[in-house]
């Protein structure tokens, strides 16, 4: 797939909230959407129905079976750009790569790091019920894991309204 490069013509900006799995990222983000009037979109809706059996049955996925996921969220970047969209999204993005395909180097597409401690992350995933992703996978999340160093980068221990206010005031959103 060859991933198309936009000039920074308008204010559209896309916002994606990364970390790993029990990090909030759905919560901060359809908060976030809803406080801006932009639209939210789960990441994890964009996995193969293989790759959530994979993960259900608490099997790591590998860089192969994450490749079209990543390339089906690049799809929906590439529509909302085309279009002049505002839109948070959530995703792991846990490697650099990863991100450079999100991204592909525009501007006008920036990232939110959950960064949150081991013990917060496992308490999380502990008190989860009916998810696909559990604790069993943080170990190899966290093992993939390459820290942003492009990101705004966050507490997720923090209330979730101050998360919004800082990512607002940060941003200039």
């Amino acid at each position: 797939m060859k991933i198309r490069s936009y000039p920074l013509t308008s204010s559209v900006q896309i916002l994606i909230i990364m970390g790993v799995s029990g990090s909030g990222k759905t919560t901060i983000g359809t908060l976030l959407a809803r406080d801006l009037g932009w639209t939210f979109y789960e990441g994890d809706k964009f996995h193969s129905q293989k790759n959530i059996a994979k993960m259900a049955r608490g099997v790591p996925l590998t860089d192969e079976d994450r490749e079209p996921w990543l390339h089906a969220l690049r799809q929906l970047i590439e529509k909302l750009l085309d279009t002049s969209e505002h839109a948070v999204i959530s995703c792991s993005a846990l490697k650099q790569a990863y991100r450079d395909v999100l991204a592909a180097h525009c501007p006008r597409v920036q990232f939110v790091y959950l960064k949150g401690t081991d013990s917060l992350i496992r308490e999380r995933l502990l008190k989860r019920k009916m998810h696909f992703m559990n604790e069993t996978l943080l170990m190899s999340q966290l093992h993939d894991l390459e820290e942003p160093g492009d990101a705004l980068t966050l507490d997720p221990a923090l209330p979730p309204l101050s998360l919004i206010a800082q990512i607002k005031k940060k941003m200039k959103l």
